[in-house]
C-alpha cells in the first residue's frame, strides 16, 4: 500500500472529530450578557449562540462597534466560540413578534429588517463568528407565495453580498410556519438565488422531528453540504414546541453520530428560549445530556466503516 493508501486507512479508523456544544442567549434572557457568558464557560460549553437583542448586545443602541469589541475580548478571555443569531422577538417592533420581516408589504419595513441583518453581519465579522443566522418570516396576509419568494430573494441579496465581503456564512433557518419552513424550501431559495457561495443552512434538529418527512439523522446527512449552523433541543412530531432534552421524542445518539460524521465543526447550540426563566438550570443539565449522547454515538462508530457523510 502506498503512502496515500496508509493515510486513507488511518482516517477510516479514526472516530469523527468531537462536536462543539453551545447554548443560546435567548434561553438566558434574565442574565446580563457577561454573566451568561461566564456561566457557559464555567459549565464547560464550547461556545454561545448570541441573539442580538436589547438585553444582549443591542444592535440598535449607540456605539455598537465599541460594545462588540468588548464582547469579542470577553469571548476570547473565556475561550468561547460564537455564532450570531437574529431571532429576537421584539428588537425592531415592540408590538409585532419578529416584525417587520423580510416579507413585509411595506418596502420601508423590509428595509428595516435588512438593516438589522447588515448590522449583524458586521457584528459577526467583528466577533469572529462561524456563521450568521436568520429566517424568512411568515407570509403576510394578502401576499401570495410567488410574491413572498421574490421579496425574500430581493431582500437577502444585499445581505449575502455583505456576508461575502465579510467572510461570514449566512445560515438561513427553516422555521415551522414561515415561508421557508423546510429543507425543500431552503433548496428552492438556493436555486432561486443561483446557489451563492455565502448562503448556508441553519438546521434545527427539533424542527426536523416536528415536520420533515425524514428522521432527524437523515436530515443531517442530507443537509451536510450546506450546513453552517446547528440548533438543538427535543421536540415532538407535529408540535412546534422547544423542549428540554428527554421531554420529546428525538433519539439523540444517531443524530449526533450523523452530525459528527459530516465533519461539521461549527457550534451545536441548545435552543430553549421559552425556558429562560430557569436558564441556568437548563444550561447546567443540557451539556451532560449532549455529551452522554455523543459518547453513546461514538460507541456505534466502527473502525473501517465509511463516514455517514454523503
Amino acid at each position: 500500500m502506498g503512502r496515500g493508501g496508509r493515510a486513507d486507512a488511518a482516517r477510516d479508523t479514526n472516530p469523527p472529530a468531537p462536536l462543539r456544544f453551545g447554548y443560546g442567549t435567548n434561553g438566558l434572557a434574565d442574565l446580563r450578557l457577561d454573566d451568561a457568558l461566564a456561566l457557559l464557560a464555567d459549565l464547560g460549553y464550547d461556545g454561545v449562540g448570541l441573539t442580538l437583542d436589547h438585553m444582549h448586545l443591542d444592535p440598535l443602541a449607540p456605539d455598537l462597534a465599541a460594545r462588540t469589541r468588548t464582547v469579542a475580548r470577553r469571548l476570547d478571555e473565556l475561550g468561547l466560540g460564537v455564532t450570531v443569531e437574529t431571532g429576537a422577538r421584539y428588537v425592531l417592533d415592540p408590538r409585532r413578534k419578529h416584525g417587520p420581516s423580510l416579507l413585509d408589504p411595506d418596502p420601508d419595513d423590509r428595509a428595516r429588517r435588512v438593516d438589522l441583518l447588515l448590522r449583524a453581519v458586521r457584528v459577526a465579522a467583528d466577533l469572529g463568528a462561524h456563521a450568521l443566522h436568520c429566517f424568512s418570516g411568515i407570509v403576510p396576509d394578502g401576499t401570495d407565495e410567488d410574491t413572498a419568494w421574490k421579496r425574500l430573494a430581493e431582500t437577502l441579496t444585499p445581505v449575502l453580498d455583505a456576508a461575502a465581503r465579510a467572510g461570514v456564512p449566512l445560515a438561513v433557518e427553516p422555521e415551522p410556519g414561515h415561508l421557508l419552513a423546510t429543507l425543500a424550501d431552503f433548496h428552492h431559495l438556493r436555486r432561486t438565488l443561483g446557489d451563492p457561495e455565502p448562503l448556508g443552512l441553519t438546521l434545527d434538529i427539533g424542527h426536523c422531528q416536528c415536520l420533515e418527512p425524514l428522521p432527524p439523522a437523515d436530515c443531517v446527512r442530507d443537509a451536510a453540504p450546506w450546513l453552517r449552523h446547528v440548533q438543538i433541543e427535543d421536540m415532538r412530531r407535529g408540535v412546534h414546541e422547544h423542549l428540554p432534552f428527554g421531554d420529546g421524542e428525538i433519539d439523540f445518539p444517531p443524530v449526533l453520530e450523523a452530525l459528527a460524521g459530516t465533519g461539521y465543526q461549527g457550534l451545536t447550540v441548545v435552543e430553549l428560549p421559552r425556558h429562560s426563566h430557569a436558564g441556568p438550570h437548563f444550561a447546567a443539565h443540557s451539556l451532560p445530556f449532549l455529551r452522554g449522547a455523543a459518547a453513546a454515538a461514538l460507541l456505534t462508530h466502527r473502525p473501517g466503516e465509511p463516514s455517514a457523510t454523503r
